[in-house]
């Protein structure tokens, strides 16, 4: 947003990377004041239209977005609620029953970024949240290494990583950003990236 942004210009990047043969799940992550301006139904649908698969809308807690739930649900898009480690264990159950794809465990509190360290507590909070889901659970925040990859995919589901990708994106021109991108992708998980 700092750089001015918006989110038609985000769908645009939705729409040009499956455009460009992109096919793997896409979920936009961000706040809710930019669905807000733009307008919550127009918002699910526009991101439909141009291939986002959900959203993951981090200052919007299920029980605040009904309104919002129902337009991703008119458009087959997902709404992705997030489970943090201060989430009172009572509340579980609601957030777990807003989801319809996954559920993002938060694995530190704070704000996202590369840590030296993952809490120890991950697994238990994982385990707790299973008791309210049988959906698959996917932890962030924090994860950028590949021990950390390997910690995180032997308690969960799914391994969420962002700001180190950032990090790669940003560490050079845009020409070498794809190879940037798939190096790290590489490297953390100890997978060759298709090239096609």
């Amino acid at each position: 947003m700092s750089a001015g942004i918006t989110f038609a210009d985000c769908l645009e990047m939705v729409q040009e990377a499956r455009a460009q043969g992109l096919s793997a799940p896409l979920v936009l992550m961000g706040y809710e004041n930019p669905l807000l301006a733009y307008g919550e139904k127009q918002a699910a649908a526009d991101a439909a239209a141009a291939g986002a698969d959900g959203f993951i809308v981090v200052d919007l807690p299920p029980d605040e977005a009904s309104t919002f739930r129902q337009a991703c649900e008119e458009q087959d898009v997902s709404f992705v609620p997030l489970i943090a480690p201060t989430t009172a264990e009572k509340r579980m159950k609601t957030i777990t029953s807003a989801a319809n794809s996954f559920i993002y465990c938060v694995s530190v509190t704070g704000t996202t970024g590369q840590r030296a360290e993952l809490p120890p507590s991950i697994g238990e909070l994982v385990t707790t949240i299973r008791r309210y889901t049988e959906l698959p659970i996917a932890v962030g925040f924090g994860v950028s290494t590949r021990d950390q990859v390997a910690e995180v995919g032997s308690v969960a589901e799914g391994v969420i990583v962002g700001s180190a990708i950032i990090s790669a994106i940003e560490a050079g021109t845009v020409d070498g950003c794809v190879e940037r991108v798939r190096s790290y992708v590489e490297r953390v998980t100890g997978r060759s990236v298709d090239k096609s």
